[in-house]
């Protein structure tokens, strides 16, 4: 009887052990997207820069999956993140277009929607549109000591989150966003660690700056280590999806406020144990309006019919299979004025400048660093070559086209040239039915500038 009772129990024992749990793509994960501040896609040893200092980056990249050809929809910080959490375009946000636009309380967001679903939702770090995106969130935290970058609170923010619900994190820094300052971390990069792009001029002023500017992107780095130690520690890593972008490129002449890839390519890197494959690349087509679908279908909440982007699921399992065949960019005022749209294939960047009469400013802060105001002083020596000059040139093409895996730092416009006339037809054709689906437009009047051009200095306030 006992023999028979041993068996018995032993058989039920391996019935039940077959029965595995849940699996990661059938549970609902817990989810954390990390939102770097002006950080360009190719900083960091995960894309291949030889000297910034990333270890936990490169770890989360070789642990997921490196997204190669991701995009933000804007370069510039709120309209960016406006789009990332409603997933619509800026022009579509219904006023969140433009630079410190708050979003509107009629716009729908995938947060609130995680939170209805059960999710336990906090944004711990830079708060960015303010109003009415606070109380999407069950908890918000601050940026913490000015020393940390803007993630002093992202652990606290983790192991707040209760126990007996699946949790969702905005983690957002405020590196590597201007101003700088030096000793940021133990042991700064040097000015030899550079790579200075050829749209900037190679002079000490420049590596500098950007040697102070790779400082906090390790600052960051180092953040980013300690909330992925926390989930190892509390066993929460294999149910977890981890996001890491950037709201747009880094604060330097010819990056951030661009539509080049300079200005909205972002480091796109995705872990989720059990979905995505170690250490494996996606050269696919993504944006970041395609985020809101995405978390909404990994946590198995219907997604809101206002989103305009599309899951890129899809793409965890089969990389190969593209989700969408282009993407589009916007840049509206930011400090100063300006108005342009992009369409992007694989292939090729098409843009489009409406304002071509004004020069292509760098944001104030970034006028008012060591970089602007050295290649100020070099363009009066004419010391500048035609690659360094479009913060400066006017007027600007109406139309530029470019051949970026040629030319990866776009500088030769082939918008006239006859050879890529039906390149030229056909990106062009696509960014106008962009333009009339999404209900874009070109303001009515134009917004004054709040800073001077060349000093950077807030300008005084017209009265009416």
């Amino acid at each position: 009887m006992l023999i028979r009772f041993l068996l018995l129990l032993t058989l039920f024992a391996a019935c039940n052990h077959s029965q595995s749990p849940l699996s990661a793509a059938e549970a609902r994960p817990n989810i954390i997207l990390f939102i770097a501040d002006d950080m360009a896609w190719d900083d960091c040893g995960a894309y291949g820069h030889p000297h910034i200092k990333t270890p936990n980056l490169d770890q989360l990249a070789s642990q997921g999956m490196r997204f190669d050809n991701a995009y933000l929809t804007c370069s510039s910080c709120s309209p960016s993140r406006s789009s990332i959490i409603t997933g619509r375009y800026p022009h579509a946000t219904n006023g969140a277009h433009q630079l410190h636009n708050d979003l509107p309380a009629d716009q729908i967001t995938f947060v609130e929607l995680l939170k209805e679903a059960g999710y336990h939702t906090a944004l711990a770090g830079k708060l960015h549109p303010r109003k009415t995106t606070a109380d999407r969130f069950n908890k918000i935290y601050g940026t913490g000591a000015k020393e940390t970058g803007g993630c002093g609170e992202w652990v606290n923010a983790l192991q707040e989150c209760p126990a007996d619900q699946p949790f969702f994190l905005w983690l957002a820094s405020t590196d590597p966003h201007r101003g700088y300052q030096p000793d940021t971390i133990p042991e700064p990069h040097s000015n030899s660690h550079v790579i200075v792009s050829p749209y900037l001029p190679d002079v000490p002023e420049v590596r500098e700056d950007l040697a102070l500017y790779y400082d906090e992107i390790s600052r960051l780095d180092r953040y980013v280590g300690e909330v992925l130690k926390q989930l190892e520690t509390t066993k929460q890593a294999e149910n977890t999806l981890v996001v890491f972008i950037s709201d747009n490129g880094r604060p330097f002449p010819r990056c951030k406020t661009t539509i080049y890839n300079s200005g909205v390519k972002t480091p796109f890197i995705v872990r989720w144990p059990g979905v995505v494959k170690p250490g494996s690349t996606c050269n696919q087509l993504v944006s970041t309006v395609d985020l809101a679908p995405s978390f909404c279908a990994a946590a198995k909440v219907a997604p809101s019919d206002t989103f305009q982007g599309v899951s890129m699921l899809p793409l965890l399992n089969n990389p190969d299979k593209p989700v969408r065949d282009y993407i589009f960019a916007e840049h509206n005022w930011h400090d100063f004025d300006d108005h342009q749209r992009s369409c992007h294939s694989l292939h090729f960047n098409y843009i489009r400048t409406t304002y071509s009469d004004l020069p292509g400013t760098p944001p104030a802060d970034a006028v008012k660093g060591a970089s602007f105001q050295a290649m100020l002083k070099l363009k009066e020596q004419g010391k500048l070559n035609e690659n360094q000059m479009y913060s400066f040139d006017v007027p600007r093409p109406k139309e530029e086209l470019y051949d970026i895996i040629n030319d990866p730092h776009e500088l030769h416009n082939l918008a006239e040239d006859p050879l890529y006339s039906s390149q030229l037809e056909k990106l062009s054709a696509r960014l106008d039915n962009w333009i009339e689906e999404t209900g874009d437009f070109t303001p009515e009047s134009r917004r004054p500038n709040e800073f001077d051009r060349v000093t950077g200095n807030r300008l005084p306030k017209i009265k009416n």
